[in-house]
């Protein structure tokens, strides 16, 4: 087939829609055809190679690439088996999704233990604590463990760690206890541990907090391991030694301010005295803290009973039991540890409930004085304040007498000067004189006072 070599041709679509007046007829009854074709095939690769001249037509060619079809019927034979293969592919890429979301939440599942390999590929050294561990049967050690090896001993989670790392004591400092599957955080303070089945991991060891704690800890598993069993699970036993140590803490530092506190209410009033008055500063900070302290503590236990789901978590701890996520009632393979989880939910209540009122009692005992310190302080201000009127009264009086005999000073002045005004020519010129003058301030300072008291200013 012949074709005349011209410059890059124009689009088929230009030439269908902006014919040239150059073209014949018998071509664009050819292009029509080939635009009805291309609608019932494949996208055809047409190649038009033309020329403009002004008698003669173009001659071209046109390779079409494409499955046709001969008829309607066809047609519809061809878009039933199209629709056919987009469901089936559709089919493949919600089974490609499938796999994917699988190999996503595999992947979650080893985020956890790869998150130090990430850190020691980083070039960032990972954390190491220094904990005390004991177990249930009253065994302790000192070890070294680093948060890859606690995450999977324990259980948690990265974010998890972050309520009892003891590098972020200044950030969480709020009291926290947070329940989770497999184990039971603590955040009490100076006191950071984590409690299991069978052992307990102490942070802050040495600090005052972990401590009380260990010291509460002990005789609860000597005394069960004396009798040969315990009425509480081992978890039960290290949540209510912390509590109790806690409690006992916030307990002692009221009885040894309350003391101080009282003989300062009875000194100050009658001697205000500067070492009396920093030593009611100091206590009434030391309130404020201690009121802050137990009213955290309060706050964290009411949440916590009224939350049934998080003590029922407490209890189907180690056992086979799970929680209904719609009424979160307790779900138990064995009959019988549903009975034992359920008596122990109300021991978990009937122990909150203990702990609550006494950290009530620490609080409000704490507010009562607190407040006496404030009224204290009132009165001591408005003692002050008396005392400092009393001043400035007797600072205006001399202000008033000076001003008096001021103007005495201003006459004696005038009859200093070295001018004769012929009275020192008198035998009583002077005594007239100093009298007057006397009298006169006398006269003045009666007149200003009588004024100030009817303007109630003294």
């Amino acid at each position: 087939m012949l074709s005349i070599p011209s410059a890059t041709p124009p689009p088929f679509s230009l030439l269908l829609l902006h014919p040239s007046p150059s073209l014949s007829p018998i071509i664009l009854t050819g292009l029509v055809a080939l635009r009805r074709v291309s609608r019932l095939c494949a996208p055809p690769l047409v190649s038009l190679q033309h020329h403009y001249p002004s008698l003669h037509p173009s001659i071209f060619k046109v390779p079409i690439r494409a499955k046709c079809l001969a008829n309607p019927a066809a047609e519809g034979q061809f878009s039933d088996s199209k629709s056919t293969a987009d469901e089936t592919t559709d089919d493949e890429d919600r089974a490609d999704d499938g796999a994917k979301t699988a190999t996503s939440s595999g992947g979650s599942r080893r985020s956890t233990a790869s998150s130090s390999s990430d850190l020691l590929s980083l070039g960032i050294p990972e954390p190491v604590y220094e904990v005390v561990e004991i177990t249930s049967n009253g065994m302790i050690s000192t070890k070294k463990i680093n948060r890859r090896h606690l995450l999977k001993l324990s259980g948690l989670r990265p974010r998890d760690i972050r309520s009892v790392d003891p590098s972020l004591w200044l950030t969480n400092s709020m009291p926290a206890l947070l329940i989770r599957e497999h184990a039971i955080l603590l955040n009490l303070g100076s006191l950071r541990a984590i409690v299991m089945q069978e052992s307990v991991l102490i942070f802050n060891y040495n600090r005052k907090g972990g401590k009380a704690f260990i010291d509460s800890l002990f005789p609860r598993l000597n005394h069960k391991s004396t009798n040969g069993g315990q009425s509480m699970p081992f978890v039960l036993e290290v949540v209510e030694a912390a509590l109790l140590s806690r409690i006992q803490r916030l307990e002692q530092m009221m009885m040894n301010l309350e003391p101080r506190v009282q003989a300062l209410l009875e000194i100050l009033p009658n001697r205000l005295l500067a070492d009396e008055l920093e030593q009611l500063r100091i206590s009434k900070q030391t309130l404020v803290e201690l009121g802050s302290r137990t009213d955290a503590l309060r706050q964290m236990l009411l949440n916590l009973l009224e939350d049934t789901e998080e003590i029922r978590r407490i209890c189907i701890m180690g056992r086979n039991c799970t929680l209904n996520r719609i009424n979160h009632e307790m779900v138990c393979s064995v009959p019988l540890e549903k009975q034992i989880a359920e008596e122990q939910e109300e021991e978990i209540e009937m122990l909150l409930e203990n702990y609550l009122q006494r950290c009530e009692s620490c609080h409000g005992q704490a507010e009562r004085l607190l407040d006496s310190a404030k009224e204290m302080e009132d009165s001591i201000t408005v003692n002050l304040s008396s005392r400092r009127l009393e001043v400035s009264k007797v600072e205006l009086l001399l202000q008033v007498g000076t001003f008096c005999v001021a103007i005495g000073a201003l006459i004696a002045g005038i009859f200093g000067m070295n001018l004769k005004s012929y009275l020192e020519e008198h035998l009583f010129a002077f005594w007239l004189t100093t009298g007057g003058i006397i009298f006169g301030a006398m006269i003045g300072f009666f007149l200003m006072y009588s004024y100030l008291k009817i303007r109630k200013i003294l």
